[in-house]
């Protein structure tokens, strides 16, 4: 098809003027990204990008990321032009508005419709964009056949210069390139200006030579020529290389307001007090949020266009279900982002009750740290959830997350082996998590990835995002407290679960023995609408067996729940989580029968259960309450109250074996005894 030049330089600046009107209005808002790659968003929805607004969870769409999600005009505008229904002229004029579908930055839940993924942080939806380059890779691999290909789509990411500056982008980036991920279009918007400063003030590496090392094919061109644009997208869609694609496209920013385009002050919405003057430079009508009738045309023919191309794919769909009913239904399994998967199937993750008959129960004798169950878990647990996908930050020898045989390592993802279900990520902690969350948003594999618990620190961002975005991602985190030992305190978290906890839509569970993991990995699975954090130990701990197994698994599948009941009048109760609740339960048994002991291994899935169940568990008339938790102490007080109190850890650890230092910080059943009589 012939580039219409024509009609899509009357779309750019009809998209520039949109741009200008809505952050004017709202005196809030980034014209600089918007009004410098109007070209580019021309040719990209006007001619090339494979998707349909009336289709928006097309499978085989290509994906297109806004890292730069200051610049969230730009997508609103091309959104509203192509015909997505959620993103009309009506919300554009609400930009940046209570309860509109335009906030400040794309968020994957206001707007699901053309939305792939929140983004704002920098980086983060290039992160993002990688993992969608995976999961599509490992969607060609599972279900492609020779006779049908369904899956064959791109992942297309605009970035500008503080994306390309974070760090999580960097390391997404060095992964994509050491994975091939040939699927990937980059779109570096070079416009060499910052925030605070022209970009030469805090950058002078050459980004063509850097991405060339690191495995990417590069162009760099001239991108307010829609021509040389065309041509440099094309040959990135079909270069045959096996290597990712890095387009820079060197852009005046804020072009079309002459005041303030090509500085700094184009970033935010400075250009915004000349919108009056840029648009009669235009040549746009003095009226705001104009559409030409010409414009609204070509989009209108264009969107038949992708429709067709939509209802061709479908009948190859067709097809491959009718011949491939066994990948027709794993593929109808899919339970990742919701507003992605196809509409003729739906979010089916097992019942709880069959993913914890998969697990078998753990023998009397066993003593194992939490990690080692976890791995024991996960087996059987992958086996009946064929799309959960597993990844290490380089530690998979001490994560123990690997689906399948760890020494023989032989299902790793590759680009020899796309239908590997584990990823090895690298030291690359950040980068691991924004990719999670990138695989999620593609709407098919349900990721987890893993690491030490404390550098849950360096996954932070992406993590926070995950859960504002709820997308279902499982972290498994291990070595979660000074129990590390010997390491020191640079890796004993004792802050850290406590800072996880207060992320809203995040669960943080910490499960106390092996039959707590159970119930704590069957939680995960169940939770789809955000993300869940297991906290497992690297020290061994011992099996609870006085409470029954199906209370234990069933109680860590409720947040929290009664370990031991007291058998006289209730006087005292304790509360812990984790390996600590042995401590909890051994002073129990000096601390006389009227003591109950209440296991906590997940406070966000506990304060989700009815009332009435959170009154039998933790009843209110019963106020002396004392919580143990190798913790800050503080993460206890909604539970102890005010005539509580809790054992914790509130300095930060020490150097020795893990079970010395728990001693040496009163992390004991004796401490806990003598906590108890001094509440009184």
């Amino acid at each position: 098809m012939t580039l219409r030049k024509d009609v899509l330089a009357k779309a750019a600046t009809v998209a520039r003027g949109l741009a200008i009107d809505a952050v004017h209005a709202s005196q809030s808002g980034h014209l600089g990204l918007p009004l410098g790659c109007a070209e580019i968003g021309a040719v990209l929805f006007g001619h090339t990008l494979v998707h349909t607004p009336d289709h928006p969870e097309w499978l085989n769409r290509d994906r297109f990321v806004l890292s730069a999600g200051h610049g969230s005009m730009f997508l609103y505008s091309w959104l509203c032009l192509s015909g997505y229904p959620e993103v009309t002229i009506d919300e554009i004029k609400r930009f940046r508005q209570l309860g509109s579908k335009t906030p400040g930055h794309p968020e994957l839940t206001h707007a699901p419709s053309g939305i792939e993924t929140t983004t704002g942080p920098l980086g983060q939806g290039v992160a993002n964009a990688v993992g969608m380059a995976t999961a599509a890779k490992m969607a060609e691999a599972r279900f492609n056949t020779s006779e049908h290909t369904i899956f064959d789509h791109h992942i297309v990411c605009l970035a500008g210069d503080g994306c390309m500056q974070e760090g999580v982008a960097m390391e997404a980036v060095a992964f994509a390139g050491h994975q091939k991920l040939d699927n990937l279009i980059l779109i570096y918007d070079s416009n060499a200006v910052t925030l605070d400063a022209m970009a030469k003030a805090t950058q002078s590496e050459d980004a063509a030579k850097r991405f060339e090392a690191i495995g990417f094919d590069v162009q760099t061109i001239e991108g307010h020529d829609m021509d040389v644009f065309y041509a440099a997208y094309e040959r990135a869609k079909i270069a045959g290389s096996g290597k990712p694609q890095l387009i820079i496209a060197k852009t005046l920013i804020g072009k079309g307001i002459p005041e303030v385009e090509g500085t700094q002050k184009a970033h935010g919405e400075g250009g915004a007090k000349f919108a009056e003057a840029a648009r009669k430079g235009l040549g746009l009508p003095e009226a705001p949020y104009y559409v030409s009738t010409e414009v609204a045309a070509y989009f209108s023919e264009h969107k038949q266009t992708l429709n067709a191309g939509y209802e061709a794919w479908s009948k190859v769909f067709d097809g491959w279900k009718a011949k491939n009913p066994d990948l027709a239904t794993l593929l109808g399994s899919a339970s990742a982002s919701a507003h992605t998967v196809q509409k003729d199937t739906a979010q089916k993750t097992p019942p709880p009750e069959e993913l914890l008959a998969a697990i078998p129960v753990f023998p009397e004798s066993t003593k194992i740290a939490t990690r080692k169950a976890g791995q024991d878990v996960l087996q059987p647990l992958a086996a009946k959830s064929p799309l959960l996908i597993g990844g290490s930050a380089d530690l998979y020898g001490s994560t123990l997350n690997y689906i399948g045989d760890l020494k023989a390592g032989d299902d790793d993802f590759t680009p020899g082996h796309r239908s590997g279900r584990n990823i090895r990520f690298g030291i690359r902690e950040h980068g691991m998590c924004g990719i999670l969350n990138g695989i999620a948003a593609h709407g098919i594999f349900r990721p987890s990835g893993a690491t030490f618990l404390v550098f849950a620190d360096y996954c932070r961002g992406a993590i926070r995002l995950a859960a504002l975005s709820h997308l279902p991602v499982i972290y498994v985190f291990t070595h979660d407290s000074v129990g590390v030992g010997e390491d020191g305190p640079t890796h004993e978290p004792v802050e850290t679960v406590p800072g996880l906890r207060v992320i809203p839509n995040l669960d943080v569970i910490r499960p106390a023995d092996p039959e707590e993991t159970a119930g704590a990995f069957a939680a995960a699975l169940d939770h789809v609408d955000g993300p869940t954090l297991l906290a497992l130990s690297r020290q061994t701990v011992p099996l609870l067996s006085e409470i029954p197994v199906a209370a234990r698994r069933d109680g860590a599948f409720k947040g929290g729940y009664i370990a031991r009941k007291e058998t006289s009048d209730l006087k005292l109760i304790l509360l812990s989580a984790g390996s600590e609740l042995q401590h909890a339960l051994k002073a129990a048994d000096t601390l006389g029968t009227g003591t109950r002991v209440v296991s906590m291994p997940c406070f966000s899935r506990f304060d989700r259960q009815p009332a009435a169940y959170r009154e039998e568990v933790l009843p209110m008339a019963c106020r002396k309450r004392l919580a143990i938790e190798a913790t800050v102490s503080s993460t206890w007080a909604r539970y102890v109250g005010l005539d509580g109190t809790a054992i914790g850890i509130d300095r930060f650890g020490l150097s020795a074996p893990g079970s010395e230092v728990m001693k040496e910080l009163g992390i004991t059943a004796e401490h806990v005894v003598a906590a108890a009589h001094a509440l009184g």
